[in-house]
């Protein structure tokens, strides 16, 4: 009995020696980790869309400067669409599990920007983000209605008319932008929304998840069910009066509180 104790007593110590021995190792593999985040441009843009995409990047106004070419090449390339199209395909399963009443009243709302219409091309011209936001060059942009569609999302939206669901936009664009924006919507295969809702005078200033968040509580006090809710920010899709269900699509140009 003796001897086992001392045999047992022994395997501890000797665990605990190498697990002590080990501790450095650990550190010095964590420290090479982020030299190589620092030195490869690539692995480190990738890990900062994670903390875009989980919501945990925070407030910030523009991309890293070197992460310019990674975003250009993630959002022109096949990475971007892919991602979209899982969103898209994911929205889509869900809604199929969803019993359409005859009533009229289940609902699913749309963002417009980076959501239905792309504007890639105006990101193009301001480094995909790398620019800080500039509301008078964007508006000049929105004026020309010529964002293309997401195909994706226009595959979705078409779905789930098909399906029987109202659907409602709601953007953070101005009231002044209506027309424009109803044309560029059309131009690009979008048609028979329930609503397009922007943003009026007392919405100007209002965070935009206070504001989509109101928009939506109205929705939900005339009747409406709300299943679905798509958008590219968190802003579109947290608050109160949320969705049943909320598909987050991709977007690592810009972010909006």
């Amino acid at each position: 009995m003796e001897s086992h104790r001392f045999l047992f007593s022994i395997f501890l110590l000797v665990s605990f020696i190498c697990a002590s021995s080990s501790r450095p190792v650990i550190r010095l593999y964590g420290d090479r980790t982020r030299k190589f985040l620092r030195d490869d441009d690539g692995l480190y843009c990738e890990s900062w869309r994670f903390t875009v995409e989980t919501n945990d990047a925070g407030d910030w106004k523009s991309i890293p400067s070197r992460c310019r070419q990674f975003v250009e090449d993630y959002m022109t390339g096949d990475s971007y669409r892919s991602d979209s199209t899982f969103v898209a395909d994911d929205s889509l399963e869900f809604a199929r599990d969803v019993e359409v009443a005859a009533d009229g009243h289940d609902a699913w709302v749309f963002d417009i920007d980076e959501t239905l219409l792309s504007n890639v091309p105006y990101y193009q011209a301001h480094g995909f983000g790398l620019e800080e936001f500039d509301e008078k060059s964007f508006d000049a942009w929105v004026d020309l209605a010529d964002a293309p569609a997401l195909p994706a999302s226009l595959s979705l939206y078409e779905e789930l008319q098909q399906l029987g669901f109202k659907i409602f936009l709601l953007t953070g664009r101005s009231e002044h932008q209506r027309n424009v924006t109803e044309t560029n919507l059309r131009r690009s295969g979008y048609s028979n929304w329930e609503r397009l809702i922007l943003r009026s005078a007392s919405d100007q200033g209002k965070p935009a998840t206070l504001y989509k968040s109101e928009r939506r509580s109205e929705l939900k006090y005339e009747g409406y069910r709300l299943h679905g809710s798509s958008g590219d920010q968190w802003s579109d899709l947290l608050g109160f009066a949320q969705a049943q269900r909320s598909f987050k699509l991709p977007n690592p140009m810009y972010y909006i509180p």
